[in-house]
């Protein structure tokens, strides 16, 4: 029996009903409404907040930290005082403050380079070539002088533990392009060398939902755990334990619609079993010719493994995968960018392993009409400072104060620099950029206002800029 309603109550209700609505429309508006958890698919393809210029990311991610000053920052006054004492340096600035010796000149050359004329040393003769392409920003600082923060504060935007990266959050805002491969990859250094310090924490989903996770490829044996069917089961049987398995599944997510660690596992295996066939095919670089092997450095001892997954991060963002993270260098001082003893050395032989490997990404990418839709990130977590740092052959300790990553394709303008640092490359001095004004250009680039990007989490609002962050707009095209 239908119980009728007074005038009064009928007015309340269409009232009331208005008001949400309207309140529902301002809401959307402004981007504020609360993530629906009932998509078909977290990694669905979404829209951005505007037209985007880059609709993929492949980030070098320069681990242990390079110096600025031997490779892309060139410092004259720094040949003319080599060997002179830096007094305004404050010794705690890196992390050996007992081995702080005077300045010291870049052992490598510096040479211009494209019409830009950019001075760039002789660790790079390939990547050298492409510096009209290239925006450079020279006045990065980081918060930390300590590798495990650092790293955190430039994949995540707080140098602590526990915070969603970038690459999960450029997914959590646009998804990926394509359902059957993952839309976060990471490589790791395969000569042996370990995880970076912090390892997977640097990319992972944070208390964003598990979907977003970096998928990481193992650098040795199958790149991706339990991704092979057994061989005694056939695909309708595998096929079938799927499809029951999601069954159950999906009426404890009715139970408890609030689990969307249940939910992304779901998809995690729905996902896990479309890659079986997609993975393996995006992965098989022997599908590409001689001549791009060639190019890349298939295949000659100083490069052969970050050639390889160069290659295979062109295949991925290809393929439609939306951020690539290729890690050169792991745990260990001289097993990474991180060369407190004999910079030289370990400067040469890192660049040795990348430079032809990047070089050729960007030529492959632009060949193939790519470029203009890829975001190529060259970066690590802080600089080195211009002063020695004590040995027998010495080296450089971490630089806090002063960084340089360089940024091509995806909606950059080649050819430009921003920001400066002081005339020895100490500190940045001119247009100071912290790691949010890099974390919000990368997202404008890809259509995202970091602003509105958001997540609500423990009663807030999060979001990888934190409360600050603005994009560099003078290398943006």
């Amino acid at each position: 029996m239908t119980v009728p309603m007074n005038r009064r109550q009928l007015l309340a209700r269409c009232g009331g009903g208005l008001g949400s609505i309207a309140l529902t429309t301002m809401l959307a508006e402004q981007g504020l409404l609360a993530a629906d958890t009932k998509a078909i698919s977290p990694l669905a393809p979404k829209k951005s907040h505007f037209p985007a210029k880059a609709k993929a990311v492949v980030w070098i991610f320069v681990n242990g930290g390079h110096s600025h000053v031997d490779t892309w920052d060139y410092k004259p006054e720094l040949i003319k005082l080599d060997g002179k004492p830096l007094p305004s340096i404050d010794k705690n600035s890196g992390f050996f403050t007992n081995d702080v010796g005077p300045l010291m000149k870049s052992p490598f050359e510096w040479k211009q380079h494209g019409q830009s004329g950019k001075w760039v040393t002789s660790l790079f003769p390939h990547l050298s070539k492409h510096v009209d392409q290239m925006a450079f920003i020279h006045s990065l600082w980081s918060e930390s002088n300590n590798h495990s923060p650092a790293l955190f504060m430039m994949n995540t935007g707080l140098p602590r533990m526990g915070n969603p990266s970038v690459g999960s959050w450029v997914t959590y805002g646009l998804g990926s392009e394509n359902e059957n491969l993952p839309g976060f990859v990471v490589m790791s250094d395969p000569k042996g060398r370990g995880l970076p310090k912090g390892h997977t924490l640097n990319w992972t989903s944070g208390f964003l939902p598990g979907a977003y996770q970096g998928t990481w490829l193992k650098p040795s044996g199958d790149p991706i755990d339990n991704l092979k069917r057994p061989a005694d089961m056939a695909d309708p049987t595998q096929q079938a334990s799927i499809d029951l398995m999601t069954k159950l599944n999906k009426r404890r997510v009715a139970d408890t619609p609030a689990d969307r660690e249940l939910e992304a596992r779901i998809k995690s295996f729905e996902l896990a079993y479309r890659m079986q066939s997609a993975a393996p095919e995006a992965m098989d670089i022997a599908r590409e010719t001689k001549e791009t092997h060639e190019l890349y450095g298939v295949g000659r001892p100083e490069c052969d493994h970050f050639a390889k997954q160069c290659l295979t991060a062109r295949r991925m963002v290809e393929r439609g995968v939306r951020f690539v993270q290729i890690y050169s260098g792991g745990m260990d001082n001289q097993l990474s960018w991180d060369g407190h003893i004999d910079i030289k050395g370990n400067h040469q032989g890192f660049a040795d392993e990348t430079d032809r490997p990047v070089a050729a990404l960007l030529t492959d990418l632009k060949q193939k009409g790519l470029l203009d839709s890829t975001l190529v990130v060259w970066a690590g977590e802080f600089g080195r400072l211009p002063v020695s740092q004590k040995g027998a052959k010495p080296g450089r300790d971490h630089n806090p104060h002063a960084n340089t990553a360089w940024m091509a394709g995806g909606g950059i303008k080649g050819g430009t620099t921003y920001g400066e640092t002081d005339e020895v490359g100490y500190r940045a001095a001119v247009n100071r950029a912290d790691t949010h004004d890099f974390h919000a250009t990368i997202l404008h680039l890809l259509g995202m206002d970091h602003e509105k990007l958001t997540y609500m989490h423990n009663g807030r609002r999060y979001r990888l800029t934190d409360v600050a962050g603005k994009v560099i707009k003078e290398v943006v095209a």
